[in-house]
């Protein structure tokens, strides 16, 4: 049993007679009343995000997991396959266990939580940040630049995301995968 000063930012935890792991969390001290913590949990079976308070020194149930290294094969209609790289022993995933399924390319490795007591993958953490090369976007207009203005962009995994006007196809590009969002151009 923890309480809610262990919580911290994906750490699985028992609620509502499933397993949620916490996506953010907020410690919040009001002038007048109790200490709370405000929580968004997504569940690893449905995907599902719920908001939740915690009032301080709440008991909570955390599940004891382990982290492993797999690599992304490749995505078919159902399921997402994955590669230990330690034993060879590969594992199907659902859509809903990722967070940015749309920026995993082949070959990725990434870290996958399993529960240790019944041994089943809860979720995939990706790596803060992914490099990807842009395969379609328009060209920029010229003298539009006064401003830090984007436009589309398609990577090579299919995802869209906003770069600057100065990007161009073929171009390799870092994307922050938690946002979702362009860091900056890579030198070849």
């Amino acid at each position: 049993m923890a309480t809610t000063s262990d919580i911290r930012k994906g750490l699985c935890i028992r609620y509502n007679h499933d397993i949620f792991k916490i996506v953010e969390f907020l410690h919040v001290k009001p002038g007048k009343g109790p200490a709370f913590v405000r929580t968004k949990l997504k569940s690893v079976t449905t995907g599902k995000v719920i908001d939740n308070t915690f009032s301080a020194g709440h008991k909570i149930d955390d599940v004891r997991v382990e982290t492993h290294k797999f690599q992304y094969l490749y995505k078919d209609t159902e399921a997402y396959h994955f590669m230990n790289t330690e034993d060879y022993t590969q594992i199907r995933l659902q859509e809903s266990a990722l967070d940015a399924p749309d920026l995993l390319k082949e070959g990725e490795v990434v870290t996958v939580l399993i529960n240790s007591e019944d041994n089943m993958p809860l979720s995939v953490d990706m790596p803060a940040s992914v490099i990807l090369e842009v395969t379609h976007t328009e060209p920029g207009v010229k003298g539009n630049t006064a401003t830090n203005a984007t436009k589309p962009a398609t990577v090579e995994t299919g995802a869209r995301v906003n770069v600057p006007l100065f990007i161009n196809e073929g171009d390799k590009i870092k994307i922050e995968t938690e946002k979702g969002s362009y860091m900056e151009r890579m030198k070849d």
